[in-house]
Order: C-alpha cells, then sequence, then structure tokens
C-alpha cells in the first residue's frame, strides 16, 4: 500500500516509523513532512491544512491510503474530502472530530451522558465569564477558549487579576482568533495526569497502551504551557484497576455516546484524564494520536499498524487483537531556547548521522521541527527533536533518552531534566 501522511511533525514521523515496518507498506509520502521524516518518506510542499492541495495531491501520487494526523485539517473536514473523491482516509469525519474542535460540545456530551469531568459553565461575555470567576471564588481557575489553539488554548489562573487577562487575552484580544468567541471555565482538579489513546471504529473501542505527557515548560512544571516537553510510558499512576474503571465509565460511554448522537468516531481518539482523589475524570479529548504521546506508544506496537487501521475502516476492530511489547520508552523534546515564545530557526544541529539519527539501536529522533540542507539537518520550529528510547524498565529507558540527547547539540538548546520522574 502506498500512502500519503498528512502533517509534519514528531508524530507524524513516529506514525511513519511504525508503518515503516509493515511488510504490507509501499511507498510512503507526507506533506509537508520535515527533515527528518524526508529520510523516511518523500515529503511534499503542501500544507496540513491545505484540503484542496491535499486531495490533489492524494490523486496525483495514486496513493492506496491517507492518514490525517493533525487536529486542524480533521476539525476542517479533510477525511470527509478525500473520500467524497473516492480516495480511502483514516481519521474521523468533521462532525466526530468536534469533540476536540469545540471543547463546548464535548464539555456538554459527557453532561449529557454522565461520563465524569470537570464542573463548567460555558460564557459567550467576558463580563459574565469574569462574573462567574469571582461569584466561585475558587482558585486555581481554569480557563479555556472553546475551539482549537494549537494546544495552548488552556489557562490556569491563580487570582481573579490572572483571570480577568486570560478572559481578556482569549475573548478580546482574540489571540487564538474565533476559538476564543466562547470560552469554558472549569474547576481545577488534581492528581496525576493519564493520557490514554484508543482505537476505535465507532463501535469497539481498544485502549493502547498509558502515556504521560509533561506540558509545562520547565523542570518542576514551572513555567508557561507547551505542546508537550516529553513523554513516558507506560504512565506509574495507572494500572489494571484504573484501566478497567475508565473502559466501563469513560472509553466506551464516549464512543456510545458519538455513535447516539449520530456522530460514529473512527479513528484515534485520546483520552485526557485527571486521576482525582473522587476517581478519573476527562479533563479533555482530542481527535487524533497526541503528541507527543505518539512517539512513546507506537514503539511499543506489535501489531501491524496497517492491520489496524484496516480493522478501523472496515469496522471489525472487534475481530483483531492488538498485541504490545512489555518494555517502557521515554521521550526527551529537545526545544529551541525561548520556546513556547519566540526563538530562532536555521541553527546547525550537531550529532545526528546522514539520518537524522544516532548509532544507538535503542534509541529512536523523531524530528518535530526540522529541515535539511545537504547532510546536515537545521532547527526549524519549536520543538525540535524527540530524543526516544525504549528499554526494560521506564528507569532505564529515561536515562539512555537523556544519555543520547547530551551528544545532541544547537544553540540554546532547551529540555527538561525531570521527565518522568516528576508529578
Amino acid at each position: 500500500m502506498d500512502i500519503l501522511v498528512v502533517g509534519g511533525g514528531g508524530r507524524e514521523h513516529a506514525i511513519i516509523r511504525k508503518l515503516k515496518e509493515s511488510p504490507r507498506c509501499g511507498t510512503l509520502h507526507c506533506a509537508p513532512g520535515n527533515g527528518g521524516i524526508a529520510c523516511d518518506a518523500q515529503c511534499h510542499d503542501v500544507a496540513a491544512t491545505d484540503i484542496d492541495g491535499m486531495v490533489a495531491l492524494a490523486r496525483r501520487l495514486r496513493v492506496d491510503l491517507v492518514f490525517v494526523a493533525p487536529d486542524d485539517p480533521l476539525v476542517a473536514g479533510m477525511v470527509d474530502a478525500l473520500e467524497a473523491a473516492g480516495i480511502p482516509a483514516f481519521g474521523p469525519h468533521a462532525n466526530a472530530a468536534v469533540l476536540e474542535g469545540s471543547k463546548v460540545f464535548s464539555k456538554d456530551l459527557m453532561k449529557r451522558y454522565g461520563i465524569p469531568t470537570a464542573e463548567y459553565e460555558v460564557f459567550d461575555q467576558p463580563e459574565k465569564a469574569l462574573a462567574y470567576v469571582k461569584a466561585k471564588g475558587r482558585y486555581p481557575a481554569v480557563i479555556k477558549a472553546d475551539g482549537l489553539a494549537l494546544g495552548k488554548g488552556v489557562i490556569l489562573c491563580d487570582n481573579y487579576e490572572e483571570a480577568r487577562q486570560a478572559v481578556k487575552s482569549l475573548m478580546e484580544d482574540k489571540v487564538f482568533g474565533a476559538s476564543g468567541s466562547r470560552v469554558v471555565v472549569e474547576e481545577f482538579l488534581t492528581g496525576p495526569e493519564v493520557s490514554v489513546l484508543a482505537f476505535t471504529d465507532g463501535k469497539t473501542v481498544k485502549p493502547m497502551v498509558s502515556a504521560k505527557d509533561h506540558k509545562r515548560a520547565f523542570d518542576g512544571d514551572a513555567g508557561p504551557n507547551t505542546g508537550g516537553m516529553g513523554t513516558v510510558s507506560p504512565n506509574p499512576y495507572y494500572g489494571e484497576k484504573e484501566a478497567d474503571w475508565c473502559m466501563e465509565h469513560i472509553f466506551q460511554p464516549t464512543v456510545d455516546a458519538m455513535a447516539k448522537e449520530g456522530r460514529p468516531f473512527r479513528g484515534c481518539l485520546f483520552f485526557g484524564l485527571m486521576l482525582t482523589p473522587d476517581g478519573p475524570r476527562v479533563i479533555e479529548y482530542n481527535c487524533r494520536f497526541g503528541d507527543p504521546e505518539t512517539q512513546v506508544v507506537l514503539p511499543r506496537l506489535k501489531t501491524d499498524l496497517l492491520d489496524i487501521l484496516d480493522a478501523i475502516r472496515e469496522q471489525r476492530l472487534a475481530e483483531l487483537s492488538i498485541d504490545w511489547i512489555d518494555e517502557a520508552c521515554a521521550c526527551v523534546v529537545m526545544a529551541s531556547g525561548g520556546y513556547p515564545g519566540s526563538y530562532k530557526k536555521g541553527l546547525p544541529i550537531e550529532g545526528l548521522n546522514r539520518d537524522g539519527q544516532l548509532s544507538e539501536s535503542d534509541i529512536t529522533v523523531f524530528h518535530a521541527g526540522t529541515k535539511k540542507e545537504g547532510d546536515s539537518f537545521l532547527t526549524n520550529g519549536g520543538r525540535v527533536l524527540g530524543v526516544t528510547a525504549t528499554a526494560a524498565t521506564l528507569e532505564e529507558a529515561l536515562d539512555a533518552a537523556y544519555g543520547a540527547a547530551g551528544g545532541i547539540r544547537f544553540e540554546n538548546a532547551h529540555y527538561r531534566r525531570d521527565i518522568g520522574r516528576v508529578e
């Protein structure tokens, strides 16, 4: 099968390298891709959000499948457009991707179907949102933009002044455009966070191995939220007991609810959970593979990913057994200095071979923000590399990932030193 993967980050690199393992995989294409992906697939200069351009590219390449990985094109209906053109595609339709595209929709769905989540209210007027925050008087307060916001639309406010600034930024200054026209004001939950990605064909749901993401920019979970500074799998706080409870009360009920709403979800459904003292709660849904969770989950997958994609598209996931390796996996994200704020691009990266990798067999370098010039790699984004290791234990995987990251250099490289070691 010739396959086109839509996207250009570390998640897409992990998907491509897993697809390459399938004996049924033919030529791999990626649009737009990046410097490291270009070592594993043919890259094409079409933006991930260019629906018409992607349909035209898929037609020209005559691919057998298009794997739509990022949230924006899924929410905008790229899968719908591809299938309307007779091109097989993997990912949810737009009416199901709304589960991530609108936090208001997802919160209201959970309320209607009794899926456990944080207490919340929805506002389309700044003054009413702030009046609610003041009346509640509980801090931190959580303020979320309704729509997609590059993974940065959630603001934790430790006092009223911070809440006022957050509401102004989202609703009045429109820092994320129309995404902030409505906001969700939510109670702050405490406990370990868990990321669980799940395969689903709209009826059956099969959770993947758990992961733990680290969103804050600096050690000790300090600094601004980012797209993710590193992740580990399995999540040390999530055991069989929690998995069984979530399957009964969260995972299957969500898939059933979407089907009842006439929005069957077929693809990868991401559950962002908080293990509160009162039990697991849903923090958020994503309509796709997480980034950087994919970089530690897919390396543990034993079953042929193409077989799983076929089973989902043909709605026979219940018939398929999905197997995982017992080893642990850790990913340390090397970011540009200044990320998630302003940062330089085009800085030379030292320490990688001509394939963008290292010599160690237990290390994979997933490229997130790079470009290739000749045999050299340059920085081209905020999150640059995801240095990933597998090992018998999580501690060994972390040691290997950090050891490998220490051998890669670029100007003002920044990475957290406590991934997997803090709550």
